[in-house]
């Protein structure tokens, strides 16, 4: 992804997040996908879709159900 989107997505995160440490990066040899961290954990990826001319992003949280006890 390219470096405005990182800030608009990471922007946005944080406004929808609010209060929380987070960190949007873009992995290097993928142009559609960027790491969200929370502090210095890794949260979850997003992923670019342009289906149909439209653009979109999904963002994919793994919750483990050890985390959950």
């Amino acid at each position: 992804m390219k470096p405005d989107e990182i800030r608009k997505l990471e922007a946005f995160l944080k406004k929808t997040f609010t209060g929380t440490a987070l960190k949007v990066k873009p992995l290097p040899r993928r142009n559609d996908t960027a790491e969200v961290y929370i502090g210095e954990d890794f949260a979850g990826l997003i992923a670019k879709d342009t289906e149909e001319g439209e653009l979109s992003y999904h963002f994919t949280m793994t919750i483990l159900d050890i985390d959950l006890e």
